[in-house]
């Protein structure tokens, strides 16, 4: 196990759009997904239920490019199994990973990712995993093209401590609902950071509202189950709920992963640490939201945080 980070980042990017891919090492750990929004897509989320066979994943693929996005599952998929990883069926590996994605086909030209992105995507992963490399934030990978109410969104990272250990938020931020208040100024997922002026943000035209869609994984070397990993992806819901308003909307297909790296220890965190650690994951959800919007840069004629402050 690693002590710097759970799983490694890698992002590309084709056209105005990107893909970001979650590697979780080698021998990969126990997954499990929580979907809350109204307009979800997905793949491999039956997979995780706590009562289904498979419980290792080898890595997620975040996506942009809406329902043409969950083809870069299948260049990450390709590009693990090269490699000698995946589930063992016989003398075969088939990668098991999980995907979401976000609609951002209406911020600047539509692109569509593909295969051969989620494979560039899922090995800067690879490398980032061998450097020990940090996950960049903002306008990068699924978050480049992300839109978070009338802000340009973005890929967002957040560690909370808990339970002697932490859990990681990796998060693309591209909600309809918003993460300013209108009438005060600030962020609700961090009210302490200074406001931007809220006259100014009220009369910013709200874009025509689409499915967009908010979408990551909390992670975590906890020695957890599939039915306690399970507790952390519905926590970092209420991280969203902190940080955007509002959320889980019909418009939404807000899904949260979770990853734990078990080693082989799967299930023997106690009650009294799984709580700690969801607490903790809705922590790291919210502050993950705040770190995209922070982040964000420039372009695609959105505004962002940082312009705003002036």
């Amino acid at each position: 196990m690693r002590s710097d980070f759970s799983v490694a980042v890698g992002h590309a990017r084709v056209g105005d759009t990107g893909v970001t891919a979650l590697y979780c090492g080698p021998s990969g750990g126990i997954g499990a997904v929580d979907v809350r929004g109204g307009g979800p897509g997905t793949r491999e989320t039956d997979l995780l239920a706590p009562h289904n066979t498979v419980e290792r994943v080898h890595a997620f693929v975040l996506s942009g490019g809406s329902a043409f996005g969950l083809a870069a599952a299948d260049g990450a998929m390709r590009e693990l199994a090269r490699h000698g990883e995946g589930f063992a069926v016989g003398p075969l590996r088939v990668p098991i990973v999980p995907a979401a994605v976000i609609f951002d086909l209406a911020a600047g030209a539509p692109s569509y990712p593909d295969a051969a992105t989620g494979a560039q995507a899922l090995r800067a992963a690879r490398s980032a995993w061998h450097d020990h490399r940090a996950p960049d934030s903002g306008s990068v990978g699924a978050g480049f093209a992300a839109v978070a109410g009338k802000l340009r969104g973005g890929f967002g990272y957040a560690r909370v401590s808990a339970a002697g250990t932490y859990v990681e938020a990796f998060i693309v931020a591209n909600p309809v609902g918003e993460v300013i208040c209108p009438r005060t100024g600030r962020l609700y997922g961090a009210p302490g950071l200074e406001p931007v002026d809220a006259p100014t943000y009220a009369a910013l035209p709200h874009p025509r509202a689409s499915l967009n869609t908010t979408i990551g994984v909390v992670a975590t070397p906890a020695p957890l189950s599939k039915a306690q990993a399970k507790r952390l992806a519905l926590a970092g819901h209420d991280g969203i709920a902190r940080a955007v308003r509002p959320a889980h909307s019909p418009l939404d297909g807000d899904t949260i992963f979770a990853w734990a790296d078990t080693q082989g220890r799967g299930g023997t965190c106690s009650v009294e640490q799984v709580a700690q650690l969801s607490a903790a994951s809705a922590d790291a959800v919210q502050a993950a939201i705040v770190d995209a919007v922070v982040a964000a840069q420039p372009g695609l004629e959105l505004p962002t945080y940082r312009e705003l402050l002036g």
